[in-house]
């Protein structure tokens, strides 16, 4: 059983080891200090909204990133959903549909007028 919550300042461990997977994932060079670096600072500066999946045994496995931006036109928020990762082992139980659930609740709570996925062409 699983459950997606926010993010906690606890989870930056664990949460840099699926993030680093994730850049793996994309054939980035593993940085562990960096990519800590990277989370805490999208954290501390309230650049980012990230969700986590967590297992058992408070297991993090998986997660979704947002990045705030705008629409002129419509002048309002929209989220960028730029990262979205589950760990292999736990890939097609629905984790990244509750993820992705947890973002467009984000967008209503928002009131944003979009979700806006980025990913590789190649990521099937």
């Amino acid at each position: 059983m699983h459950i997606i919550r926010n993010y906690q300042s606890a989870d930056l461990n664990q949460l840099t080891e699926l993030f680093e997977a994730y850049r793996e994932f994309y054939k980035m060079n593993s940085d562990k200090e960096a990519a800590k670096v990277f989370l805490s600072e999208r954290m501390k500066n309230n650049e980012s909204i990230i969700f986590v999946a967590v297992g058992e045994n408070s297991e993090l496995t998986g997660f979704v990133q947002l990045y705030p931006i705008f629409s002129s036109t419509r002048m309002k928020r929209l989220w960028l959903l730029n990262d979205l990762f589950v760990s292999k082992s736990f890939r097609g139980m629905g984790l990244s549909k509750a993820l992705l659930s947890a973002a467009q609740k984000l967008c209503m709570e928002t009131d944003a007028c979009g979700l806006i996925l980025e990913t590789a062409k190649t990521n099937t």
